[in-house]
């Protein structure tokens, strides 16, 4: 019998994903995707084959980093992979590294002045 009484119940051990293909999302926000070899208790991880998957609207782009070892107080979420469905939506265009560090750069620039406007305005009060 399992917990709680659930025979279904998913499972809470990274050990049933060990040379599976997996999503860890970081807390600086990166999506890293790899091959899980190896874990232990504080969620510290070794991926094999990893890469950094960057998305700037429709625009992506894979970065490749080889084996990779997070430490696990930057884990937010680690999730299988399903390999049977295609990772990423038909409409997302892949880039080069290039492309895709201006894009971020562009977003970035664009962030900031939308937040420099708003600082400029507040003077309005038009709430």
């Amino acid at each position: 019998m399992s917990w709680a009484g659930l025979d279904n119940f998913p499972a809470t051990s990274l050990a049933d994903n060990l040379d599976k293909k997996l999503l860890v999302i970081l807390r600086d926000g990166k999506k890293i995707i790899g091959i899980l070899r190896s874990f232990d208790q504080f969620a510290n991880v070794v991926l094999e084959g990893a890469l950094e998957r960057i998305t700037v609207g429709e625009l992506y782009c894979d970065l490749p980093l080889g084996l990779y070892i997070i430490r696990g107080e930057n884990v937010v979420l680690i999730g299988e992979l399903d390999l049977g469905r295609e990772e990423l939506p038909s409409f997302m265009v892949r880039v080069t590294p290039t492309e895709i560090k201006q894009a971020q750069k562009a977003e970035k620039d664009a962030t900031e002045l939308k937040g420099t406007m708003r600082k400029r305005m507040e003077f309005l009060d038009l709430e």
